[in-house]
């Protein structure tokens, strides 16, 4: 075969790969994510998932031996950036194997047919998409990639926590993988700025941290979103919550009642806010403020905001309370900040108190009486110098209930508290759980089980059930929960 029959190659390194290949440590043609990853490739998902530990390991395998090293600079060194990032990936698959298998006889290198695949996998992979960690991606029953420098990386799957023969070559290797991410959305993260936070072409969240503040190599963890939209209806699958209790989520959506999700990490926060935004209607213009964009509405008249870190001169930044002021310049129907984590929970409340019912947020909570703790502490980091009785009032009359889920010890996310609240004595904030989820049990394979307590107190929103036309439902459904 001779250099003609690929385009893309050359016997003399290409000045134009070279400075790309150098500035990305050798292993990347690609400096973002834009062309289409190898994961676009035409296998399907059940077969991905059966393969993955055999795959990932063999890569591993081979990744060690010096010979195969040689193999990939030489291939590196032969490439055109120019027209390997023009290329359909499943073309530069092909391409790449051929000089494998044209280099490993010139350099006199034994490789078997499996062995050639996936080196040229691996490149190919490394050039387009996130390296090591493309078949963990097309895997969906994986929901979080852990990665703990080059050499542990761990997955969950239903809930539960697994190490993955997936490695990295080395730090650079996993570094060059954390910058391409960031780079892809506009952000940077190096010794100057080891910190960031991302996201993936499919919405997943990416948190990145780099040595000197990550001590055993630079750590990432992505946190995958599923390709198709999750509703209630698939959530009642999983058992995060029965249709009684899906309906009574839809009436307090459908109501615009002031709704804060609240749980720990890993609950499934944002997962419950999308599903419950599948109701807003249409006609309605929603503005959304987060870090890292993840929400995934379904409506027409969506304006996303997102965050920007400083740069390096540490100018330019852009915080989460700048988006909530400006969101309110933009002739909202409902603001749904993806996550409150300081003063913006002041301008927060601002906004469900001045005429933009049915507003969202999550918060990292245990249980919802403590959600409305850590909100009146993230009012008080605004330095408005409110009284706890002043922020207190303003917290009952702006959110209207609490949704409380939980990952529970079983794997399973299950919404198990949803509070109302109801007014305030003094400076007491009264609270009333509509229903809470108690454990009764355990099956023989683990799962949890228990029941729902529902409590029959008349709803202090009860007027608004009555003008959307809904009190009855609500009701009914209360009974179909108890």
């Amino acid at each position: 075969m001779t250099d003609a029959n690929i385009p893309i190659f050359g016997r003399r390194r290409n000045e134009q790969a070279s400075n790309i290949l150098a500035a990305q440590g050798g292993g990347t043609v690609a400096p973002t994510a834009a062309s289409t990853p190898v994961s676009a490739r035409t296998t399907s998902d059940a077969a991905a998932s059966a393969t993955i530990a055999a795959a990932a390991a063999h890569a591993a395998a081979i990744t060690t031996r010096s010979d195969i090293a040689e193999l990939r600079a030489l291939c590196l060194a032969r490439m055109d950036a120019t027209a390997v990032a023009s290329l359909h990936p499943d073309r530069l698959l092909i391409e790449v194997e051929r000089l494998i298998s044209d280099l490993a006889t010139e350099k006199r290198v034994q490789l078997n047919g499996r062995e050639q695949r996936s080196l040229a996998t691996e490149l190919v992979d490394d050039m387009l998409g996130l390296g090591p960690l493309e078949p963990l991606l097309l895997d969906d029953s994986i929901n979080d990639i852990m990665v703990n420098g080059p050499d542990h990386t761990f997955v969950e799957r239903g809930g539960k926590l697994v190490q993955v023969p997936v490695r990295f070559r080395d730090w650079t290797h996993l570094t060059n993988v954390c910058q391409r991410i960031a780079a892809s959305v506009g952000r940077r993260v190096d010794e100057a700025s080891p910190m960031c936070d991302a996201r993936l072409k499919d919405g997943s969240r990416v948190n990145i941290i780099l040595p000197p503040l990550a001590i055993d190599g630079p750590s990432l963890s992505i946190r995958k979103f599923s390709k198709k939209p999750i509703d209630f209806e698939k959530l009642i699958q999983y058992g995060s919550l029965t249709p009684p209790i899906a309906r009574i989520l839809e009436i307090a959506a459908r109501t615009r009642l002031n709704i804060i999700v609240s749980g720990g990490t890993g609950s499934g926060k944002t997962t419950m806010m999308n599903a419950m935004s599948r109701f807003i209607d249409p006609a309605e213009r929603v503005v959304t403020v987060e870090d890292a964009a993840e929400l995934q509405l379904q409506q027409p008249h969506v304006v996303r905001l997102e965050t920007r870190p400083a740069s390096l001169e540490g100018k330019g930044e852009v915080n989460a309370r700048d988006l909530v002021r400006n969101a309110l310049r933009m002739r909202p129907d409902r603001i749904i900040i993806g996550e409150v984590r300081g003063a913006e929970a002041f301008d927060m409340l601002q906004a469900m108190n001045t005429g933009h019912d049915g507003s969202m947020s999550t918060i990292h909570a245990n249980n919802t009486r403590d959600a409305l703790a850590r909100i009146e502490n993230m009012v008080q980091m605004s330095s408005m110098g409110l009284s706890p009785k002043a922020i207190r009032t303003q917290v009952v009359a702006a959110v209207n209930i609490i949704v409380q889920v939980e990952r529970q010890r079983d794997g399973g996310r299950r919404v198990t508290q949803v509070t109302e609240i109801a007014g305030i004595e003094g400076e007491t904030q009264l609270l009333n759980d509509i229903f809470k989820f108690e454990v009764t049990g355990e099956t023989a394979t683990g799962k949890l089980t228990g029941r729902y307590e529902v409590s029959r107190i008349r709803s202090a929103f009860h007027e608004r059930l009555q003008y959307f036309g809904l009190d009855r439902s609500w009701m009914a459904a209360l009974d179909d929960i108890g």
